[in-house]
Formats: C-alpha cells, sequence, structure tokens
C-alpha cells in the first residue's frame, strides 16, 4: 500500500492542517492570526485522534452476550473535554487580544514590543 493512497488521505489532511496552524502561530506578527492559527492545529490534533478510531474489520469492544456489556468511554471523554478546554483557550486568548489591543491600540506583535521597550 502507497502512502499516497485514499486510505492515508486523511492523515495527510491532518498533517497539512497541523502544519499550517504551526506556521500561523510561528510566522504571524498578528495576535488575531496567531490565535487563529492555534484554533486550527488543535483541530487537527482532534481530528487525527477522532480518526484513529476507524478500524476496518474491527468490533465494538463489548463483553460476549450474558455478561454485562462494557464499551470503554475514556476516549471519548477525553476528546470531549480537550474540545471544552481548548474552546475556552481560544476564548480567553481572544478576550486578551480585545485587552491588549486597548491598551496599545495594535495586534501587531513588533509594534506592541517597541511600546514596551520606549515605556
Amino acid at each position: 500500500m502507497s502512502l499516497l493512497s485514499i486510505d492515508h488521505l486523511y492523515y495527510w489532511v491532518i498533517v497539512i492542517l497541523l502544519m499550517l496552524g504551526m506556521y500561523s502561530m510561528i510566522a504571524k506578527p498578528n495576535l488575531l492570526k496567531k490565535l487563529a492559527g492555534l484554533s486550527i492545529f488543535q483541530s487537527a490534533i482532534f481530528l487525527f485522534y477522532i480518526s484513529l478510531g476507524k478500524q476496518t474489520g474491527g468490533t465494538a469492544p463489548i463483553i460476549a452476550p450474558g455478561y454485562d456489556t462494557y464499551a470503554n468511554p475514556l476516549p471519548h471523554v477525553l476528546m470531549l473535554t480537550a474540545i471544552v478546554v481548548g474552546v475556552a483557550t481560544v476564548a480567553l486568548g481572544y478576550a486578551l487580544i480585545i485587552r491588549i489591543r486597548d491598551a496599545y491600540d495594535s495586534m501587531e506583535e513588533d509594534q506592541i514590543r517597541e511600546q514596551d521597550d520606549q515605556a
């Protein structure tokens, strides 16, 4: 099976999203663009984790009939928690950016550092 097969397509999409988010966080001087990059990066990690759940020919992890049925809820709980924490992080980041813009009249990292050095 080649690396460019359709089975691996979603992994390549996830890698592209990871790189796009990381590039945006590192290279962009605008704070809003940095935070948008963080959000893209987080979303790519969620997609990666969810894509690992796909299993061809697999069965659900449930105990045989006659016993109490059990499916492991831990992966779902972890993803739900990660999504909630991600949304809260982005919301707090946007709130902080608004406060920074009010204080410095800019959202550009270079201008904020220049104003900070002058003070």
